[in-house]
């Protein structure tokens, strides 16, 4: 599953981006300052979420410590509803791992899961208060593959179609709907090897 993920937009373009949606954001924590980079687990992430005022970005770590200590950063979203702590975790795209085509190397094959059109992803995720850290943290959903995904991989994080943030932030529309695989061509697959 995903454990690796870029994000390079700065908080202006990311606000350009939900205005041109009809989502006005609100930076009730300041104006953070993003750096482009990939995002590992347990690094801090923008994400956006529904607060008291309005739609938020915040910045909060990616996963919290599960029963067993290991990080929680992908969750399965299959025959589940999430009423509460819904997010949307913003991206450029995501990565995937193969078995390396060429046996004798050593590293697997990486590769760049991209939109197709806009340029940012909103990854379907949901945040809680992690206990154990003192803080929240998020994690993403995962559903099965679309036609995109299922030749890497057996499941995908939960890449929500943008006319379709603003039900997930405020929970007017039953996850179940929202969470699909997108149409085959949605995505844009480019090798990534380091």
């Amino acid at each position: 599953m995903c454990n690796l993920y870029s994000q390079t937009k700065a908080p202006e373009a990311i606000r350009q981006l939900f205005v041109q949606r009809g989502i006005e954001l609100l930076f009730p924590e300041g104006i953070p300052n993003l750096e482009p980079r990939d995002i590992c687990i347990t690094d801090p992430a923008p994400i956006v979420r529904a607060g008291g005022s309005g739609y938020e970005l915040v910045v909060r770590r990616w996963s919290w410590p599960g029963p067993n200590g290991k990080p929680v950063y992908n969750f399965r979203s299959d025959g589940r509803e999430f009423p509460s702590g819904r997010c949307l975790i913003l991206a450029d795209g995501f990565y995937e791992f193969t078995a390396p085509a060429d046996p004798k190397a050593k590293r697997k094959d990486r590769w760049l899961f991209s939109d197709s059109q806009s340029g940012m992803l909103g990854i379907a995720g949901l945040v809680r208060d992690a206990a154990p850290l003192g803080r929240e943290a998020f994690t993403m959903l995962t559903c099965p593959p679309g036609e995109d995904v299922a030749p890497y991989h057996g499941r995908q994080v939960a890449v929500l179609a943008s006319a379709d943030w603003r039900a997930w932030l405020d929970g007017s529309a039953p996850a179940a709907e929202l969470i699909r695989p997108l149409p085959a061509g949605t995505l844009t697959v480019t090798a990534a090897n380091r």
